[in-house]
């Protein structure tokens, strides 16, 4: 579970979490998707088509809004949720 101590502790840009996941709340068909850390501790999730290397998907894929799903990708405490960047 993520809570903001491993956000602090981990270095900026750092890609912490990834998988390919089907959620309608997302897109259609089947997405990666990649979980950030910021430049300062903050994180968030971006996703886009499965096939594309995480490099594409963390610089030209769409972020994440819906809690539920950020929740479900990345269970994470409060206060970690608390500094999603939206």
């Amino acid at each position: 579970m993520l809570d903001i101590k491993m956000l602090e502790a981990m270095p900026m840009e750092t890609i912490f979490a990834m998988g390919i996941v089907k959620n309608a709340r997302l897109y259609k068909e089947p997405v990666k998707w990649v979980a950030i850390r910021g430049r300062i501790p903050d994180w968030a999730i971006y996703y886009h088509k499965a096939h594309l290397d995480i490099g594409i998907v963390s610089k030209e894929g769409d972020k994440c809004f819906t809690e539920e799903v950020i929740k479900e990708l990345v269970p994470c405490t409060k206060e970690a949720f608390n500094v999603y960047r939206f």
